[in-house]
């Protein structure tokens, strides 16, 4: 018991050092082209040295040669179940939700207790490890924006209201005493803990839920509202930013820039789309290419002799 008592201080320094189990995580579904956003991806998370893994999580219809690409990348290929949403839905949306609630799976994840999601057409510009230090039980990720015609059917593009300007555009049934709606983040990027338990309620949850525009990001949404905590718009910035609220934008301190508006795909840029041609826009879009044309970022593995 004494050599206990001394080897205490020890064995605690040793447990409070050692590495987090912990990963990004992002997701690949198909055939496309989408595999080049996740070397991307792969690569920028190089780039800014993190100590963390790319898991991917893939569904069975991802290409052999795809997931050899992932894996000379340094991703650890993880295949998934699909998850199929109620049976009420159209063949053409039963397809669009498969792919989206599959998504749900990363909770399945146990191996590591902490995980940052970031969706394939996302790039990270600096490093963001610190992420996986947020204090545990809360949901963690960036307040979305309700100004682009994509919200069309939300009471919020309808009239006008955003949180992204929550003092500037007023609700307009705050004088009723009808406060606003929850705060709603964009799922493109978020902090959580993978567990059998948060799994079988999501999945146990989502039988019973109606399908949404937005699939998983309305439900996650929904299952979290009461635990989500708002993070910087930095840690995800939606292009749509740039022009809908510029004075919340400062990107030379961005650290994780989201290419989800029509057109800004930077393996698909045409720059013809709507707001495509500005010159932000150009300049992130030769920021990502210059990270995956770079080969002095590409994985390097040398195995023992």
């Amino acid at each position: 018991r004494e050599i206990e008592r001394a080897m205490a201080p020890m064995l605690k320094r040793i447990v409070e050092d050692a590495p987090k189990k912990a990963a990004y995580v992002t997701f690949l579904a198909g055939s496309g082209d989408y595999w080049k956003g996740v070397v991307g991806l792969a690569k920028g998370l190089r780039a800014v040295n993190s100590a963390y893994p790319l898991v991917v999580a893939v569904l069975p219809d991802v290409p052999e040669d795809h997931r050899r690409k992932l894996v000379e990348q340094g991703c650890l290929v993880r295949e998934i179940v699909p998850v199929y949403p109620p049976e009420s839905q159209t063949q053409f949306a039963m397809a669009y939700y498969i792919i989206n609630y599959s998504k749900l799976r990363i909770w399945e994840f146990v191996e590591y207790e902490r995980m940052v999601y970031l969706d394939a057409d996302i790039q990270v510009y600096d490093n963001i490890d610190h992420l996986f230090d947020l204090e545990k039980g809360s949901f963690y990720a960036v307040m979305d924006c309700f100004c682009e015609k994509t919200w069309s059917h939300t009471l919020q593009y309808k009239i006008g209201y955003c949180q992204q300007c929550p003092d500037r555009v007023a609700w307009p049934e705050r004088e009723l005493g009808v406060p606003p709606p929850p705060l709603y983040f964009n799922a493109g990027m978020f902090v959580h803990e993978p567990s059998l338990a948060t799994a079988k309620a999501l999945l146990d949850k989502l039988v019973v839920t109606d399908p949404t525009p937005f699939a998983e990001q309305d439900f996650l949404n929904m299952f979290f509202t009461d635990v989500y905590k708002p993070i910087p718009p930095v840690y995800n910035l939606v292009l749509a930013m740039l022009w809908r609220h510029p004075e919340n934008v400062k990107l030379e301190k961005v650290k994780v820039v989201h290419y989800c508006a029509a057109g800004s795909k930077p393996w698909r840029y045409t720059g013809e789309e709507a707001n495509m041609d500005r010159d932000d826009i150009k300049m992130l879009v030769k920021k990502w290419w210059d990270i995956y044309n770079d080969e002095g970022l590409d994985y390097k593995y040398f195995p023992a002799p």
